[in-house]
């Protein structure tokens, strides 16, 4: 009878749970109705047979428990009842499966007016390319992939010129606006998934897939890779952001495009150096950094990070948080440099600089640094030499006091968790895995080694 009893409330303590949970779909940002329509089908059916099921098995127990002098008779088979099992199953079969095909024949079918927009996936990050004037995408090819060329464009297709490359994990598309996004990946599977918009489709290394939506309200929503793809997958995080017509097209007019970009005159480091006599103060006059100002070693650090950060700072998604102490010391600073045009000198400057490791100051376990560090290793390369592809700077023969300084803002939410760096948040997702000091200076002791050539990956 206990059995009995406990079968009965599992059957209707779920459906309760169900009904009166505060756990259920978000609210909805698309024209995809029909798919909540067709889970909640799925859902009754499905909930249906669950309690008609466990009912069943309880009065079963009850019905055929032991009984003195009872005997079981046998009964091979019943025509009537396997018809009438035969006929319910394929009704709730087919009331589950014919909404799906439905919906799924409009999801094939993307309307003629949709803007189209590539979104590239990456281990771990996106990039999105829209179509410029001419309304149409330049062609794409894995072998034309570099880091200067992180889409493959092919240089040799005219109508790839006036592209909009938006080399950043947000996106932002017009209200109203039927999208039609072409999903590529450059490496493994990968899942772009936007649940507001009750969007999921695979990236096929090798394929173009696709998948379209029409925003129906404005707002920020969260793009994550519901694939797992390698260790930094949790991590792979972008934004969607809906905007009125007018706010969207300001946007896009900001973004480049790539004959803009490739007539970009590249950083003069003449012009650099004058302009450097201020950082000088602090990072030294080589950039090679000064633990007593606070200020890290930047001789050899990729140019692209260096060029990013300082945007951050110039910009307030960095040295603003009331903790960041020394960022909010660095951001004035960050704000001498006029434009992006005075921000590439700099970094043409610093390029130009001798690259000497700093000296190290911090020891720790090295062989539970180099196990830890297996998972930095996925982004900032097996020698910690930085990999401009997964947005990861160089960490061997950088300032290690600096890193273990950052690696803590990460962890305690100091730094990575302004919405403009992105990259940033990814970076305080894997901070949190360092529990306490310990654990950080093992990982950089083991990094240390790296810049003496000692630390090579068993």
């Amino acid at each position: 009878m206990a059995i009995a009893v406990a079968l009965v409330v599992l059957a209707l303590g779920s459906v309760l749970f169900h009904f009166l949970s505060p756990w259920y779909f978000t609210p909805i940002a698309s024209n995809w109705h029909e798919i909540d329509q067709t889970i909640s089908i799925t859902f009754w059916v499905t909930g249906f047979v669950f309690v008609a099921v466990g009912l069943f098995t309880a009065w079963c127990v009850v019905r055929y428990r032991h009984r003195e002098g009872g005997r079981a008779s046998y009964e091979p088979e019943s025509k009537k009842l396997e018809w009438w099992l035969l006929v319910l199953t394929a009704g709730g079969v087919a009331a589950m499966l014919a909404p799906g095909l439905l919906v799924w024949a409009k999801v094939i079918h993307v309307p003629e007016d949709a803007l189209v927009i590539e979104a590239v996936a990456q281990q771990w990050h996106w990039n999105y390319r829209l179509p410029g004037k001419d309304g149409k995408l330049g062609t794409v090819h894995p072998r034309f992939v570099t880091d200067a060329n992180p889409f493959g464009l092919n240089a040799a297709d005219a109508s790839g010129r006036d592209d909009v490359l938006v080399a950043s994990p947000e996106l932002h598309v017009p209200l109203g606006k039927p999208v039609k996004l072409l999903l590529r990946s450059k490496d493994v599977l990968h899942n772009f998934s936007i649940a507001q918009l009750r969007v999921k489709m695979d990236l096929v290394p090798g394929l173009v897939s696709y998948t379209w939506f029409t925003p129906t309200r404005t707002g920020s929503f969260d793009l994550l890779c519901e694939e797992l793809c390698g260790v930094g997958h949790f991590a792979m995080r972008g934004r969607l952001v809906v905007d009125e017509p007018a706010v969207y097209q300001a946007w896009l007019d900001r973004q480049s495009t790539v004959a803009v970009a490739s007539a970009r005159a590249p950083g003069d480091a003449v012009a650099g150096k004058a302009a450097y006599a201020v950082c000088a103060a602090c990072h030294g006059a080589n950039a090679e950094g000064n633990v007593a100002m606070n200020a890290p070693k930047l001789s050899g650090q990729g140019g692209w990070y260096l060029h990013r950060q300082l945007n951050l700072f110039k910009h307030g998604a960095r040295g603003t948080q009331e903790k960041d102490v020394y960022g909010k010391a660095m951001a004035p600073m960050a704000a001498t440099l006029a434009d992006d045009a005075a921000i590439a000198n700099v970094v043409a400057y610093i390029a130009s600089l001798p690259d000497t490791p700093a000296p190290t100051t911090i020891n720790g376990n090295l062989d539970i640094g180099r196990r830890s560090f297996a998972t930095c290793a996925a982004c900032h390369g097996a020698d910690g030499g930085g990999i401009a592809a997964t947005n990861a700077p160089r960490l061997k023969g950088m300032s290690d006091w600096y890193m273990a300084r950052q690696l803590k803002n990460f962890r305690d939410g100091v730094r990575g968790h302004h919405p403009q760096d992105i990259y940033g948040g990814q970076m305080a997702l894997i901070a949190g895995m360092l529990n306490d000091d310990a654990a950080v200076g093992d990982v950089l002791a083991h990094i240390n080694t790296l810049a003496a050539g000692k630390g090579e990956p068993r």
